[in-house]
């Protein structure tokens, strides 16, 4: 991580699953510094990044030179479909704060983290960087995918116009420590878990799950990700003649986060049943939705540059439920 040394880092989102991950492994490497500001982590009540002045007066005193966004308003299918306002305004306007304060305060480098929700619905598979805006979105998380694909376009749009060093990353769905296991507002992984993780301790004869079982998704630890992260600050710049182009020998600036490897959600109930050692019954509720029928990333530009994941699934499932705190739950 010698090109991160010495650099004042912000984490906007640093409390969260993906930003807690993050600062965990940048922290690895600033062990040894003498400088114990180079890294910035404020929380919610220290720095609300709705708040534009705020957020601008936070830059202008602090003075970040890297800038890392994973901060986001996020959740299931059942909260962006309740709240589709809250998840479009509230991102966008956490994304421009923070990504125009970067930008009018010289920030260096900037990464942009977005969501693998941003490609089409019916996306041929595996979905490749260059197929974003080519189709319909997925009517259940559209307005969060609008947010996200807005931010990334805003990144892109001040590097062409203005030469601001700002890359984006769509990491596929994400699971790992720090998880929202909240009965309404988490995503597939953390609501399984926690249905598997209750039905076995009240001994119940069967657990109902959303929608057919039947659609596919591809899932990473967030240990990975982060790793991702330290990585592309390091090691991808879009201006470069030998940086990952699309199809057409554009250069990207943004880049697909995944394992490469998919699950049907069937498959994945029964395995994490197996772990949490639940004997009962799985029941499917096809009144509800499955989202996106597959989403499975191509990220073939991210490995040629030098990252593959690490995690296997299995074990991932297994070291999230070792770690889990039940009263989470």
């Amino acid at each position: 991580m010698g090109k991160l040394k010495n650099q004042k880092i912000f984490i906007a989102g640093a409390s969260g699953m993906v930003g807690n991950a993050i600062k965990k492994a940048i922290s690895n490497y600033h062990r040894d510094s003498k400088n114990k500001n180079l890294l910035l982590t404020p929380s919610r009540q220290e720095l609300n990044l709705l708040d534009s002045m705020l957020v601008k007066n936070w830059f202008a005193k602090n003075k970040p030179s890297i800038v890392i966004l994973a901060a986001a308003k996020v959740g299931g299918i059942l909260a962006n479909t309740k709240y589709p306002a809250d998840f479009l305004i509230e991102n966008i306007k956490i994304q421009t704060n923070i990504i125009e304060s970067a930008w009018s305060q010289g920030v260096k480098r900037f990464l942009f983290l977005g969501s693998s929700c941003i490609y089409p619905k019916h996306s041929p598979q595996p979905i490749k960087e260059e197929f974003l805006l080519n189709n319909n979105l997925e009517r259940t998380n559209e307005y969060y995918a609008i947010a996200k694909i807005a931010g990334l376009k805003l990144c892109e749009s001040l590097r062409t116009q203005y030469g601001f060093d700002a890359i984006s990353l769509m990491p596929t769905n994400l699971y790992g420590p720090n998880d929202n296991y909240h009965p309404e507002n988490s995503h597939v992984m953390a609501a399984l878990i926690r249905k598997f993780l209750i039905a076995k301790k009240k001994k119940l004869p069967s657990v109902t799950c959303w929608g057919s079982g039947l659609v596919f998704r591809e899932f990473m630890h967030v240990e990975d990700l982060a790793e991702a992260i330290i990585f592309c600050l390091e090691n991808w710049y879009p201006s470069k003649k030998d940086a990952p182009k699309d199809s057409l020998g554009n250069n990207l600036n943004h880049l697909n986060i995944g394992t490469g490897e998919e699950i049907s959600i069937k498959e994945l109930a029964a395995k994490i049943a197996k772990f949490t050692e639940f004997k009962g019954e799985i029941l499917w509720d096809k009144s509800k939705p499955d989202g996106t029928p597959q989403k499975k990333l191509d990220v073939s530009r991210i490995n040629r540059l030098g990252w593959k994941s690490k995690i296997d699934l299995d074990s991932g499932i297994q070291k999230t439920l070792s770690n889990l705190n039940l009263s989470e739950l």
